[in-house]
C-alpha cells in the first residue's frame, strides 16, 4: 500500500467514517491541534502565556443572581428575592457606593473596558503588556500567590513603590476586595480581557459543574 492510498485511507476514517472510534480520533486530533498549535501559536501573538480564559465564577457578572445553592439572588452585598440583568444605571445604584468611597466616578467609570462587566462562560481572549500599560480600569488575568489559578478583576487603584507598579483589584459583582488582591505585583500579571466571546466557554463549564455535583 503505497503513501498516497495510507492518507486517504487515515482522511476517510477521520472526516467520513461515522464509527465511534472514528469520533474518538477526531476529539483527540481536535485536543491536540488545540493544546500544541492554536495555544502556542496564540500565545506568541498576543505575548501571554495564557491566550484564553474561560471565566468559571460570577465575580465580574452586572446581574442580580444567586451562584451558590441555597443562597439569595445578590450583587454588591445586597440581596433580593429574584434574579435581574441589570443595566449599567442599575449596575450603579446598588454597587457605585464602594467605588465612589474610593475616588472612582460613575463617569470614569462608564469609559472603562467592558463597563458592563463579563459573565460566568465567557471565554476572555487575553492579551500580554508591559507592566506600565496596565491601568486603572483594565480587566487583568493574574494569579494568587503560591497558586497557578487565573483570577480576572479590574484594576481599581495602581501604586508605585521602589519603582515597581502593585496593582489594587475587585469583582465588579462583588461587596469588596478579597485579601489577595489588594497589592498584586507586576510578575503576578498573565495579562489583560482585550476581547469577549460571550457563553462559548458554557462547553466546557456544563461538564465542570456536572461534576461538581
Amino acid at each position: 500500500m503505497g503513501l498516497k492510498e495510507i492518507l486517504r485511507n487515515v482522511w476517510n476514517f477521520l472526516w467520513k467514517s461515522n464509527s465511534v472510534w472514528s469520533w474518538i480520533a477526531d476529539i483527540v486530533l481536535i485536543f491536540l491541534i488545540v493544546k500544541f498549535v492554536i495555544f502556542p501559536l496564540f500565545s506568541l501573538l498576543l505575548s501571554t502565556k495564557l491566550p484564553f480564559v474561560i471565566i468559571e465564577s460570577g465575580s465580574m457578572e452586572h446581574k442580580i443572581v444567586s451562584h451558590y445553592k441555597g443562597v439569595m439572588p445578590n450583587i454588591c452585598g445586597l440581596t433580593f428575592p429574584y434574579k435581574k440583568n441589570l443595566e449599567f444605571d442599575e449596575y450603579w445604584n446598588y454597587c457605585g457606593s464602594w467605588y465612589e468611597k474610593n475616588n472612582i466616578t460613575k463617569e470614569e467609570f462608564r469609559k472603562w473596558p467592558f463597563s458592563n462587566g463579563l459573565d460566568k462562560g465567557d471565554i476572555i481572549v487575553v492579551k500580554g503588556l508591559k507592566n506600565h500599560d496596565y491601568k486603572k480600569g483594565d480587566i487583568i488575568i493574574f494569579v494568587k500567590e503560591e497558586s497557578s489559578l487565573p483570577i480576572i478583576h479590574r484594576i481599581v487603584n495602581v501604586k508605585v513603590r521602589n519603582n515597581k507598579r502593585y496593582f489594587s483589584t475587585k469583582g465588579d459583582h462583588n461587596a469588596r476586595q478579597l485579601s489577595y488582591e489588594k497589592e498584586i505585583r507586576e510578575e503576578q500579571v498573565i495579562g489583560k480581557a482585550w476581547l469577549r466571546i460571550p457563553k462559548l466557554g458554557w462547553l466546557k463549564l456544563f461538564f465542570v459543574e456536572i461534576f461538581k455535583k
